[in-house]
C-alpha cells in the first residue's frame, strides 16, 4: 500500500434514490460487491441522515429526508 490514506467514499442521495442499496446502479462493475439494502439512521446534525455500507464502507447522506417506513 502506498503512503496515501485510504479514503471512504461519501455519496449524497435523495428520495429518488430510495430504496437505497449499495452498490448503486452507476457503480462500475469492477468495484461491485453483493447488493445490500441500507436503512438510514436517525437525523444527525442539520437534519442529515446517514447510512454506511458494511461491504465497502461507502457513506450515504440524505439531507432533509423523512424516515421511510419499511
Amino acid at each position: 500500500m502506498s503512503g496515501e490514506a485510504l479514503r471512504t467514499a461519501t455519496v449524497e442521495v435523495s428520495d429518488a434514490d430510495l430504496p437505497l442499496h449499495c452498490p448503486m446502479a452507476k457503480t462500475p462493475l469492477w468495484s461491485a460487491h453483493p447488493r445490500v439494502f441500507l436503512q438510514f439512521g436517525a437525523s444527525g446534525e442539520a437534519g442529515v441522515q446517514q447510512a454506511k455500507c458494511p461491504y465497502c464502507g461507502t457513506i450515504y447522506l440524505r439531507r432533509g429526508g423523512h424516515a421511510a417506513a419499511h
